[in-house]
């Protein structure tokens, strides 16, 4: 077998809308599409032995064990990939189950499509299932658990941490959208204007000096002192020599620990002996510069979570620990601990491994212990000397048992400190009581505190804290999002994109779009070329000054990557035909069909898909959309218009030279055609259809058809407005056209501008694309030699795997079909191509220059009638 390509999606997508994560391998089977698993010996036996949990999987048979059925009745070894690929994350702690293995239109290569939780353990879970399969059929060892420790170790890497990632989770159960901005745990809630950063438990509204604050043990006590908040006793020092002056200032026991640490890093408790302060002190002057010492305090580790100046959860910290039986060692007791399910690798499990280390073996010497003594039955055995949850600890919900007072002390405190979200440790035999009362004291003030204590506690109730931080990030009434309407479809989506963001500009807003040109905020490009896929999504989403985004977004972006939101409130697809058929399994209309529906799939329930009546395949989507439906058309006598409107439904016509939007038997005329520039006099038949679709999406989503009429009027075809779109330029003695008409449906909408054009001469510059199937690059040959009088062919990019000549002899042959005695001109890369078109021009010519023929020739025309200006 051979991986031929591994891509990762992550939004909506053709495969799924609402499972956004998904790897798509695409595999060769090679030979082995002629030897389905039941001719091959062994293979089931092998297959149940190294997987047996495989059992569970119920495939088309539908009940458990039915791939096993498969597997014995005969089946594709991509089917038996995508099984492995989910098992082997399920089996490594992140469980899966969606899958899907299809044959492309190449026999023998398929797509094995299945989910992931973590992007990329999927890939590794693709690359694996393919080794693990081949050694299967091979009948050679294989050791899975390397593959599976592997997994958990990516996963433990890429992941969100569990306090960050219950945020976010708290979040997607309140269909809040989110983006991880980096590799570690800064996150973005929301989209545009209305986004929240956190990273891990701060958020962008914590307070840099509260951080500041808690970060510094010795400046915290003291502001804590003065605010009468019961604290150890203690000092800091930075030499070793000072350790004498704190045994003779505070006494012993002590506390070594320092001054900038986290998570019980460089910490000793309960030290007794001048040499063991010492070498305490070394230990904890490896973190910082600063150790803080204080007088160790007996009682318990409790952690009080405050959110938002409130007191939200309590727990109870336990160091990691084992119990004697009499029989077993230290060390075994601690293996069979690590055995207890709910402990895993990391983050994976409620409990962590507990881990043998410096701490561990100080704590065993000073009890006299190695970890080869069998300690007493029902001996407790401390193994760390604090009760972090990361070194192996357990927790105790005791939330429900905290005394008003001491809830007061918290919340208190965290406005002392200013921390939005604050973990407050204290010692003290039970928070039944005061701390005033019992000795009890606040050992430290957490900033970033972990939430794993208090989401999934060892023993008593989960408290879902991350709900109180995603209330006060998110209170009643605000919005997470912003206005979202996409757009797609073969021809005519850069220019309907521009003209609603033009509309939506108009009405306010301030708008972020992306188009086949750039990235643009406002009037601005911020990101120059191709921007249609989710990547562009993404930065527009991002961008915390935009609060209404208009998406291009193009066939290549949703097949490489899916869309780059979860949802839209106005979907619109222009039309659907031939272009870019052929390429990544895409090779009719039907096929293209599929991914263009992404969209309006992508489009709330309560939102508009915005469709053309005109087009067969659009109306095939309207009848499967789940979402409001409306339709525009050149024709009001469209059957499907007729039709959408007796039941009620909203439209977008053109009659008696208007715009008119149509509701039920009613008819709202926008505008005059022949007002509006870009559809230049109304004889450009493929512009007004990208004036209706405008029109009634941003209808739809609520602008008055007044302001919408007067975008239009303001919305002029140019290389301002609408760069590479009909861009005509007039010249003393003759004109010239720029557009980027590409396919056959495009040069067909240029012929048709064309016959109103009165003119004695004709040019056209004309390229093809390479990445076209032959007959697509003729059909642009014979349609532009029936359109000019005089053709110039240049070919200096866009090649895709061909060469200049296989292009232009396609070009020629198809021209010569129509046209056999029409002058044509090869241009090559070093020819001034706009300086040859305009030396053959008579007066009075129009000459077009086609699909992009000239790199910048916009920017080269503009140059050379400003040369023309001056010389006037």
């Amino acid at each position: 077998m051979k991986i031929e390509k591994i891509q990762v999606l992550r939004g909506p997508n053709i495969w799924s809308i609402s499972r956004k994560k998904l790897i798509q391998m695409r595999l060769n089977l090679e030979e082995l599409e002629n030897r389905p698993t039941n001719t091959i010996d062994g293979f089931l036996e092998r297959l149940k032995a190294l997987i047996p949990s495989l059992q569970t999987h119920r495939c088309s048979p539908g009940i458990p064990g039915g791939f096993f059925i498969r597997v014995e009745q005969g089946t594709w070894m991509g089917h038996v990939v995508e099984h492995i690929a989910l098992e082997i994350q399920t089996l490594a702690g992140m469980n899966t189950g969606f899958g899907r293995t299809r044959e492309t239109k190449t026999p023998g290569t398929y797509n094995v499509v299945f989910n992931y939780l973590e992007e990329k353990v999927g890939v590794y879970a693709a690359e694996a299932s393919v080794r693990i399969a081949e050694a299967l059929i091979k009948g050679e060892e294989y050791t899975l658990e390397t593959d599976i420790q592997k997994m958990r170790e990516i996963r433990e890497n890429t992941r969100l941490g569990p306090s960050t990632g219950s945020i976010v989770e708290e979040a997607i159960s309140r269909d809040i959208p989110w983006i991880r901005l980096n590799n570690q745990s800064l996150v973005q809630l929301g989209y545009g204007k209305n986004q929240v950063r956190i990273r891990a438990t701060m958020t962008e509204h914590t307070s840099s000096i509260a951080v500041d604050l808690a970060s510094n043990k010795e400046e915290t006590k003291r502001i804590l002192q003065e605010q009468a908040i019961p604290v150890a006793a203690g000092m800091t020092i930075t030499r070793k020599e000072e350790v004498k002056e704190a045994i003779r200032k505070i006494g012993f026991p002590l506390v070594f620990k320092p001054l900038d640490g986290n998570h019980g890093r460089g910490a000793s408790i309960n030290v007794k002996t001048e040499e063991g302060a010492v070498a305490a002190f070394e230990h904890a002057a490896r973190i910082s510069r600063k150790v803080i010492v204080e007088k160790f305090i007996t009682g318990y580790d409790f952690r009080v979570l405050v959110i938002d100046n409130k007191m939200v959860a309590a727990a109870l910290r336990v160091p990691a620990h084992v119990t004697g039986n009499g029989e077993l060692t230290v060390q075994q007791l601690i293996d069979v601990e690590n055995n207890d399910p709910r402990r895993g690798y990391g983050h994976e499990n409620v409990l962590t491994h507990i881990s043998v280390d410096r701490d561990t073996m100080d704590l065993l010497t000073k009890k006299g212990y190695t970890l080869d003594t069998v300690p007493p039955a029902g001996e407790v055995v401390y193994l760390k000397s604090t009760a972090n949850l990361s070194t192996g600890g357990t927790s105790v919900d005791v939330t429900d048992q905290v005394h008003p007072q001491n809830i007061f002390f918290c919340e208190r405190i965290a406005r002392v400190i200013g921390l939005d979200i604050c973990g407050i440790d204290i010692m003290a035999e039970n928070l039944t009581v005061p701390l005033t009362e019992n000795g009890g004291v606040v050992l430290e003030v957490n900033a970033a505190p972990g939430f794993r204590m208090h989401i999934a506690p060892s023993e008593g109730l989960p408290r879902n804290v991350a709900g109180h931080v995603v209330d006060m990030l998110y209170p009643q009434g605000k919005s997470a999002r912003i206005p979202i309407i996409a757009t797609t479809g073969t021809n005519g989506k850069t220019t309907t994109t521009r003209l609603i963001a033009h509309i939506v500009k108009n009405n306010g807003y301030r708008v972020g779009f992306t188009t086949s040109d750039g990235i643009y905020v406002q009037n601005t490009m911020l990101v120059k070329g191709d921007t249609t896929g989710p990547q562009s999504t993404e930065f527009i989403l991002k961008d915390p000054t935009v609060d209404f985004a208009v998406l291009e977004s193009a066939r290549g972006g949703i097949l490489r990557s899916g869309l780059g939101y979860g949802r839209c409130d106005v979907g619109v697809i222009t039309n659907i035909q031939e272009d870019h058929l052929g390429i990544s399994d895409i090779h009719t209309l039907e096929d293209l069909m599929k991914v263009k529906s992404v969209v309006i799939d992508a489009v709330k329930e309560d939102g508009w898909g915005v469709l053309n009546a005109d087009n067969e395949y659009c109306v095939r989507i309207g009848r499967k959309a789940k979402c409001h439906v409306a339709y525009f058309s050149l024709n009001e006598n469209n059957p499907v218009i007729k039709s959408h409107c007796h039941k009620g439904g909203v439209a977008c016509i053109y009659e008696n030279g208007f715009i008119t939007i149509k509701k039920g038997d009613w008819k709202i005329r926008v505008q005059r055609v022949s007002e509006i520039p870009v559809t230049f006099n109304g004889t450009v038949p493929f512009m007004i259809e990208n004036v209706m679709a405008a029109t009634l999406a941003t209808y739809l989503y609520g602008f008055k058809t007044e302001d919408i009429k007067n975008s239009l009027h303001t919305f002029v075809p140019s290389a301002s407005q609408t760069p590479g779109r009909m861009n005509i330029f007039n010249f003393k003695e003759f004109r010239f056209m720029v557009d980027f008409a590409h396919n056959p449906a495009g040069y067909q909408g240029i012929k048709t501008f064309l016959t109103s054009i009165d003119s004695p001469q004709k040019i056209g510059l004309i390229a093809g694309t390479g990445d076209r199937r032959d007959e697509d690059i003729r059909e642009l040959g014979r349609i532009a030699g029936s359109m000019f009088d005089h053709i110039l062919m240049r070919q200096e990019s866009h090649l895709r795997g061909r060469t200049r000549e296989n292009i232009l002899g396609l070009l020629e042959e198809g021209i010569k079909e129509v046209n056999p005695d029409i002058p044509i001109n090869v241009l090559d890369d070093k020819t001034d191509s706009i300086s040859y078109a305009i030396n053959l021009a008579k007066p009075g010519a129009f000459i077009t220059v086609l699909s992009d023929a000239v790199h910048g020739a916009i920017d080269i025309v503009q140059a050379y009638q400003e040369k023309e200006r001056s010389a006037q």
